[in-house]
């Protein structure tokens, strides 16, 4: 009675630990669970499992219970478990050393002493050897026929476990391929932010993890976990994918007109220059003609005042292209663009144009940055395209609000952000703390053409400004800080 109640145990431990492996999809932690209760299971003092690598002819176990060994590697035929593995056959050895398959050297490596070893075969649903088991040293002698069952009922379970776990592993593998690819065709169309996605990711993430650190305020009630970390790391780096949908020309925008419009100012001006310079030479043609040559000292003056309005419009044209840097115009710079804009010269059927056109001004007129209202509309709807996008991929629950927080990480907490205008109680914490990283970077990346690269300190400053007017989350700041998270990503990568 008591044997067969041992064995009612046993069978109701296996029927736990079948749904214990179903559950588990990391391979490594499935690997420490099955090593973990085959060894309590079937009484054993310790085990291996070997999973078996047809492309190399190998047997390999990443995880050895007991041993320091991470993975070790043997050909397909050797020793006990690959006898196993080729012959599909359980092997019970009373006395390990007494068999010749039996590899002594790495007791010889570790001090330990093999006794008694039972080893059986992993089979799949196709019934191909994925693998084997093998416990050693049974406590309280050999290994029994019903510890041969147990074992290779265990097996089985394991097997079908392990099996969901490689195809759950290449399911994320071909996952973070789309991911890489995605963020690939985001930098191929804006080179000049090359890294920012995996910056953002690697820093908001990390505030993430500094957060699971917290132990007192407001931020210890919020905890991620690792599906949530991943979650948040795929948000970060598909937040800016909707930049597809923006033309490259604004996306690598670097003053405020573009080269093509500058070139034809360039040229415009010239040709000012040029109309002025033909001018004065008739007066002074009509003069000279007039005096017969006498009036020499009318003709210098007329060379000076050509030099002179030469001079202005030079210093003009270089006015405005300071103006065309996307850096804020100096005081009184409108004033100054102005006066240049209402000055005309003849075209060549005689008609006045203005040295500058209203489009021209428009753009010569942007505060700062390199982007007129319209650019900037476009610019901005990039999320709204990043949305759709996103929303359109079957997500699994665990990644569902991946959409969510990638669309909000240009809100604002007073509801100035954008798209949506939303305020503090409607953004997610993964989209605050993406905010963050997304400001930091951009502030501290030296490869956007458009603008220099600040200090570590100076972006910090900006970013304390925008926590005080209630735009960012003045708590998510400041572990931002006082983890040091910027540290994460070194400058220039």
């Amino acid at each position: 009675m008591e044997r067969e109640n041992t064995q009612l145990v046993k069978l109701r431990s296996l029927l736990e630990i079948a749904r214990a492996l179903t559950a588990e999809k990391d391979l490594d932690r499935l690997l420490s669970l099955i090593l973990q209760e085959v060894t309590r299971v079937t009484e054993a003092d310790r085990s291996s499992v070997f999973l078996v690598d047809r492309e190399r002819r190998q047997l390999w176990s990443r995880i050895a219970q007991g041993l320091e060994i991470k993975e070790i590697r043997i050909p397909l035929a050797s020793g006990i478990a690959g006898h196993v593995a080729i012959t599909r056959k359980i092997l019970n050895i009373p006395d390990a050393y007494q068999d010749p398959r039996f590899n002594s050297e790495v007791d010889k490596q570790t001090g330990y002493k093999t006794k008694t070893i039972l080893c059986v075969p992993m089979m799949n649903r196709e019934e191909e050897v994925i693998g084997v088991i093998e416990v050693l040293n049974k406590r309280d002698g050999e290994f029994l026929p019903e510890d041969e069952e147990l074992l290779l009922a265990f097996a089985g379970q394991a097997a079908v476990a392990i099996e969901n776990a490689f195809l759950y592993e290449e399911i994320e593998r071909l996952f973070e391929g789309f991911i890489r690819a995605s963020v690939y065709a985001i930098e191929s169309r804006d080179p000049t932010t090359y890294g920012h996605s995996e910056r953002v990711a690697v820093l908001t993430v990390g505030l993430a993890e500094a957060i699971n650190r917290v132990e007192r305020g407001p931020l210890s009630k919020v905890r991620f976990s690792p599906d949530m970390l991943k979650e948040l790391r795929y948000a970060a780096l598909l937040h800016d994918f909707g930049k597809i949908g923006v033309k490259e020309s604004i996306l690598v925008k670097a003053n405020k007109l573009y080269e093509e419009e500058l070139q034809l100012l360039l040229m415009r001006f010239k040709f000012i220059k040029r109309t002025l310079e033909a001018e004065y030479l008739r007066k002074k043609n009509e003069i000279f003609e007039s005096s017969k040559g006498a009036n020499t000292h009318l003709i210098e003056r007329l060379d000076q005042e050509l030099i002179a309005k030469l001079s202005d419009i030079d210093s003009q044209l270089r006015f405005i292209l300071e103006c065309n840097k996307p850096a804020i115009i100096p005081e009184g710079g409108f004033e100054c663009l102005k006066e240049i804009a209402i000055q005309t010269y003849p075209d060549l059927d005689g008609n006045p144009q203005p040295f500058l056109t209203p489009y021209e001004m428009e753009n010569l007129f942007i505060p700062t940055g390199s982007l007129n209202t319209a650019e900037r509309l476009e610019i901005e709807s990039h999320v709204i395209h990043t949305i759709r996008f996103l929303e359109r991929i079957p997500w699994t629950k665990n990644f569902k609000e991946i959409s969510t927080i990638a669309g909000a990480h240009h809100e604002k907490l007073d509801g100035s952000g954008y798209p949506n205008r939303l305020r503090a109680p409607e953004i997610p914490t993964q989209s605050r703390m993406m905010t963050i990283a997304d400001i930091y970077d951009a502030l501290t990346a030296s490869d956007r053409p458009y603008k220099r690269a600040l200090p570590i300190d100076r972006s910090l400053n900006i970013l304390a400004s925008e926590a005080k007017e209630g735009k960012i989350d003045w708590d998510l700041f400041n572990l931002f800080i006082g983890a040091k998270v910027y540290n994460l990503v070194i400058r220039g990568s």
